[in-house]
């Protein structure tokens, strides 16, 4: 029966908002932890294990090697806070050799706990401080029940009645000194769990470029971006200028080339000594998951970037200006799924451009990837209505979930298109003749609709996902003279009419923003899909 379908349907939705999730890592490939970042230090999250004995036997471990910086540390960013009034333990197992240890700091490891949505996340730290052993493993817990716990800022308050605590630090001999420490670390447990927002299940390819011709790029999926948005130059003091040319764009070998050459060239009345060039898509989306795999340029002042910006932009020559222009920036948000500087060559970041952080920008996060410039990698972006999670082959470096989303902090629940380029840097290096950004594919996925008919699911195509004004129906012509229903979250039917015609449009300009389930179903088989109502 339709009616107790949708009723699993919405209680299995529902539950599925929120998903408890652990915390832990053994480094061995099992563990939820995916965003691990050395501060001031460097890390490495597969490291063997050089001290295989007693009480870890393990494989491979984390590595920390403080060098020096005065803040080193190691921390990572959970979905969603830490609720310590029921669970508040931490745990792991650390093995410090003395051999590594310069200076006459107190042997000892603290685990910190802040808020990462803060502009300064230190400021209402709390943590606690534990004495090691030199030379063996041994676990190390963190009771913030029942230790003597440190608050940075005194009103903070006791940490289990706090609700705002979702970043983890670690720090081996203290902070606020230069002297050097290796440290090893290994099955990092919290003692609870935390539910954290559920992530759709991005496996429907929308749109791709597969850069499987030769010469030209295909011109119904990019425009060259070339006008100069000033009439003299690009911004942050790029010195190149960009090109429609075969020279600075081409397929070729199953890749799209983006070539930065030293040259003079003049356009638009401006003569510049460097050429490059810079794609816009022409698709632009609302959430879902983007996948591009690249090989990038190296040296000293080159800087190739996949980003996005709001299809609203008011910059002057983009490909969307001229009809749906009407946001400057940032106001209209701006996603850096990957830049790279050839000044830090092996370091890749992410970013987010909103009028709370931009210029000196605030929200990024990055990784080392040591063969960025010599082998392809996979740069992703999970974009939902809740948050942006950046990876690289999978290992995720930045995660933005801003606790308050507001104009200034999330324009990002309306339409984005993809870029492209490869800028020039006055820093660049004297030597430089040329070099590109290779790009083996573009892919982008959204949410296939919820079905639980496979049988004829895909003779049924939904879009767009999500929807403003109206969803276009697709159907078989087997379907002709169905039934087609849509029920609130709450199942209430709002809809209840017949499908005519193999293309149908479904007015949902009244609904208010959120998730409905449509339903199509006659004797023989029953539909059900999901929409979302922007």
């Amino acid at each position: 029966m339709i009616r107790s379908s949708l009723k699993i349907i919405f209680i299995y939705l529902l539950s599925c908002s929120l998903n408890a999730q652990t915390v832990e890592d053994d480094f061995e490939g099992n563990g939820s932890i995916t965003t691990w970042y050395g501060d001031d230090c460097a890390i490495d999250i597969s490291y063997p294990n050089p001290f295989q004995e007693s009480i870890n036997n393990s494989n491979t471990v984390l590595r920390y090697n403080d060098v020096g910086g005065p803040y080193a540390n190691v921390r990572f960013d959970v979905l969603a806070n830490f609720d310590l009034s029921v669970n508040r333990t931490f745990s792991f197992k650390i093995f410090v050799p003395s051999e590594s240890i310069t200076g006459n700091q107190p042997n000892e490891v603290a685990l910190k706990l802040q808020n990462r949505f803060l502009g300064a996340p230190w400021s209402t730290q709390t943590e606690i401080k534990k004495a090691i052993v030199l030379d063996e493993w041994q676990v190390v817990t963190f009771d913030f029940a029942n230790d003597n716990y440190i608050n940075l800022d005194p009103n903070s308050g006791n940490p289990v009645n706090r609700d705002d605590l979702n970043r983890v630090l670690i720090q081996v001999n203290g902070e606020n000194n230069n002297d050097l420490v290796t440290a090893y670390i290994d099955d990092f447990l919290y003692d609870g769990t935390i539910d954290a927002p559920g992530i759709p299940n991005f496996d429907y390819l929308v749109w791709s470029d597969e850069f499987n011709g030769s010469g030209a790029i295909d011109g119904s999926k990019w425009f060259h971006q070339t006008l100069l948005p000033n009439g003299v130059s690009w911004y942050n003091n790029e010195i190149q200028h960009y090109t429609n040319r075969l020279t600075n764009t081409f397929e070729s070998d199953g890749n799209l080339n983006l070539v930065a050459k030293k040259e003079t060239f003049t356009d638009q009345g401006v003569t510049k000594e460097y050429t490059s060039a810079r794609l816009n898509s022409k698709f632009a989306f609302t959430y879902g998951k983007v996948e591009v795999r690249a090989k990038l340029p190296s040296g000293v002042g080159t800087w190739p970037a996949i980003w996005t910006l709001g299809k609203n932009i008011t910059e002057p020559g983009g490909y969307w200006t001229d009809d749906f222009g009407t946001t400057p920036w940032p106001a209209c948000g701006e996603i850096d799924i990957m830049e790279h500087w050839g000044s830090d060559q092996n370091f890749v970041q992410s970013a987010m451009h909103t009028p709370s952080s931009h210029s000196g920008t605030i929200n990024k996060g990055g990784q080392i990837v040591p063969t960025a410039s010599t082998e392809f990698h996979v740069y992703t972006l999970v974009w939902t209505e809740e948050q942006m999670i950046f990876s690289v082959d999978d290992n995720v470096h930045y995660i933005y979930n801003p606790e308050v989303k507001n104009a200034d902090t999330w324009p990002f629940d309306d339409e984005q298109y993809l870029l492209l380029n490869f800028a020039i840097q006055p820093s660049i290096d004297p030597n430089f003749t040329e070099d590109a950004m290779e790009i083996d594919y573009v892919r982008i996925y959204q949410e296939t609709s919820l079905s639980i008919d496979n049988q004829v699911a895909n003779d049924v195509t939904i879009y767009p996902i999500p929807a403003r004004d109206s969803v276009n129906i697709r159907i078989d012509n087997q379907l002709i003279g169905t039934n087609l229903k849509v029920y609130s979250m709450l199942g209430q039917k709002l809809v209840d009419t017949s499908l005519d015609s193999i293309d149908f449009n479904l007015n949902i300009s009244a609904f208010t923003k959120g998730i409905y389930i449509l339903s199509i179903e006659n004797e023989t088989h029953t539909i059900v899909k999901k929409i979302i109502k922007n």
